[in-house]
């Protein structure tokens, strides 16, 4: 995912076609999209490892995952000239420490809960910061947009519906669940009306269908708990938005 970004940004700045876009705004946007990504994935792995606590190498990614948030933070720390992100910045770097001292601790429903807090603060933070560096995107970046919208939505489902099961099967959790999904496939339609060459339309059709194959599952959060299987779907899932943003990304 990082890898993919990386790439678009890389080749966008040196074809800006818009005067408001500078390359700080470029490198900012790339960070908070991974934050938003992370927000979700973080949180998701976690309510894992809690139902999973025998399931080590979890934590061991987590604390790969964190590494990555600081080092995004880092990126527009260094970058932002917004007097607005830099305040945000502080409250989301007290978040992220925050968060460290509950990955050094045994997981328990008291820290969960506290996790899925400390997801909406990054996410809401990221979504403010992505706001004050945004600029006119072309037909193609659009696109690749929608790509990096659709990862972070799988990964908020999935978030949700881990947290549905092990122990916050709140009417809330389950609305924002519902939302996701349906903003994940408003998304998909994107995916699918697009003109895609030959060599990619599998792609294309094997996203439409096998979410379709999940989407079932979710669907059935409240009597069906399928965690592995459905965190190796969504991993399959991810791929292909992958390969199809990385198409996007060559494309400009």
């Amino acid at each position: 995912m990082k890898k993919i970004f990386y790439l678009f940004f890389l080749m966008l700045g040196a074809t800006l076609h818009s005067e408001a876009a500078t390359r700080g705004d470029v490198k900012v946007l790339e960070s908070s999209e991974d934050i938003r990504y992370l927000s979700q994935k973080i949180v998701k792995d976690y309510l894992f490892l809690y139902d999973n606590p025998q399931k080590k190498e979890i934590k061991n990614e987590l604390y790969t995952l964190l590494a990555q948030l600081s080092n995004d933070l880092r990126v527009i720390v260094m970058t932002t000239k917004d007097s607005d992100t830099k305040d945000i910045l502080e409250f989301l770097a007290y978040s992220k420490d925050q968060i460290k001292e509950l990955f050094d601790q045994k997981a328990d429903k008291e820290k969960a809960a506290l996790m899925l807090d400390y997801s909406e603060t990054l996410l809401e933070g990221a979504d403010s910061i992505a706001k004050a560096h945004m600029y006119d995107f072309s037909e193609e970046e659009k696109m690749l947009m929608v790509t990096k919208e659709i990862e972070y939505l799988l990964e908020r489902i999935t978030k949700y519906y881990m947290a549905f099961n092990v122990g916050f099967n709140t009417p809330i959790n389950k609305e924002q669940m519902d939302e996701a999904i349906s903003r994940l496939e408003e998304n998909l339609e994107k995916i699918k009306a697009y003109s895609y060459p030959y060599e990619m339309q599998k792609k294309q059709k094997d996203l439409d269908r096998f979410w379709k194959v999940n989407r079932y599952f979710f669907h059935k959060t409240e009597t069906l708990f399928i965690p592995n299987l459905l965190l190796d779907a969504i991993d399959s899932l991810e791929k292909l938005v992958a390969d199809i943003a990385l198409y996007h990304s060559k494309n400009q």
